[in-house]
Protein backbone atom coordinates (compact mmCIF):
# COMPACT_ATOMS: atom_id res chain seq x y z
CA UNK A 1 0.00 0.00 0.00
CA UNK A 2 1.51 3.26 -1.10
CA UNK A 3 0.62 6.72 0.03
CA UNK A 4 -1.98 8.51 -2.03
CA UNK A 5 -1.22 12.21 -2.47
CA UNK A 6 -3.69 14.92 -3.34
CA UNK A 7 -3.26 16.29 -6.84
CA UNK A 8 -2.62 19.98 -6.23
CA UNK A 9 -3.71 22.00 -9.20
CA UNK A 10 -3.27 25.74 -9.60
CA UNK A 11 -6.98 26.48 -8.89
CA UNK A 12 -6.90 24.33 -5.75
CA UNK A 13 -3.77 26.06 -4.49
CA UNK A 14 -5.26 29.48 -5.34
CA UNK A 15 -8.41 28.60 -3.37
CA UNK A 16 -6.41 27.87 -0.22
CA UNK A 17 -4.12 30.88 -0.73
CA UNK A 18 -7.20 33.11 -0.95
CA UNK A 19 -8.58 31.63 2.28
CA UNK A 20 -5.30 32.22 4.13
CA UNK A 21 -5.06 35.79 2.83
CA UNK A 22 -8.64 36.46 3.89
CA UNK A 23 -7.98 35.14 7.39
CA UNK A 24 -4.89 37.34 7.71
CA UNK A 25 -6.80 40.35 6.39
CA UNK A 26 -9.72 39.76 8.73
CA UNK A 27 -7.36 39.46 11.71
CA UNK A 28 -5.69 42.77 10.91
CA UNK A 29 -9.08 44.42 10.29
CA UNK A 30 -10.44 43.10 13.61
CA UNK A 31 -7.40 44.39 15.51
CA UNK A 32 -7.72 47.86 13.96
CA UNK A 33 -11.54 48.16 13.99
CA UNK A 34 -13.31 45.82 16.43
CA UNK A 35 -16.51 44.39 15.01
CA UNK A 36 -20.06 44.93 16.19
CA UNK A 37 -22.81 42.39 15.67
CA UNK A 38 -25.42 43.35 13.07
CA UNK A 39 -28.31 41.82 11.21
CA UNK A 40 -28.20 41.72 7.42
CA UNK A 41 -29.75 39.34 4.91
CA UNK A 42 -28.90 36.31 7.03
CA UNK A 43 -31.68 35.39 9.49
CA UNK A 44 -29.48 36.00 12.54
CA UNK A 45 -27.21 38.60 14.11
CA UNK A 46 -23.63 38.07 12.95
CA UNK A 47 -20.17 39.56 13.29
CA UNK A 48 -17.60 39.89 10.51
CA UNK A 49 -15.98 36.62 11.57
CA UNK A 50 -19.32 34.82 11.54
CA UNK A 51 -20.06 36.07 8.04
CA UNK A 52 -16.58 35.05 6.85
CA UNK A 53 -17.05 31.55 8.27
CA UNK A 54 -20.52 31.19 6.71
CA UNK A 55 -19.19 32.45 3.37
CA UNK A 56 -16.20 30.07 3.43
CA UNK A 57 -18.41 27.14 4.38
CA UNK A 58 -20.81 27.96 1.54
CA UNK A 59 -17.80 28.32 -0.78
CA UNK A 60 -16.51 24.89 0.23
CA UNK A 61 -19.89 23.31 -0.57
CA UNK A 62 -20.02 25.22 -3.86
CA UNK A 63 -16.59 23.82 -4.80
CA UNK A 64 -17.61 20.27 -3.88
CA UNK A 65 -20.77 20.58 -5.97
CA UNK A 66 -18.75 22.07 -8.85
CA UNK A 67 -16.32 19.14 -8.79
CA UNK A 68 -19.04 16.53 -8.44
CA UNK A 69 -21.58 17.89 -10.90
CA UNK A 70 -19.57 19.44 -13.71
CA UNK A 71 -16.50 18.95 -15.84
CA UNK A 72 -15.82 22.68 -16.03
CA UNK A 73 -12.57 24.31 -14.91
CA UNK A 74 -12.12 24.94 -11.20
CA UNK A 75 -11.28 28.58 -11.99
CA UNK A 76 -15.01 29.20 -12.39
CA UNK A 77 -15.72 27.73 -8.96
CA UNK A 78 -12.96 29.86 -7.46
CA UNK A 79 -14.42 33.01 -9.00
CA UNK A 80 -17.92 32.15 -7.74
CA UNK A 81 -16.56 31.37 -4.28
CA UNK A 82 -14.79 34.73 -4.04
CA UNK A 83 -17.98 36.47 -5.16
CA UNK A 84 -20.10 34.47 -2.69
CA UNK A 85 -17.80 35.25 0.24
CA UNK A 86 -17.62 38.95 -0.68
CA UNK A 87 -21.41 39.22 -0.91
CA UNK A 88 -21.84 37.34 2.39
CA UNK A 89 -19.38 39.66 4.13
CA UNK A 90 -21.02 42.78 2.72
CA UNK A 91 -24.73 41.99 2.89
CA UNK A 92 -24.97 38.95 5.18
Amino acid sequence: MGLEWMAWTAPTAAFFVVIVLMLIGMTVWELRVPTTARRGLLPMTTTRGDRLFIGLLAGAFLNLAWIGLSDLSQWGALALTVLLVALTLRYG
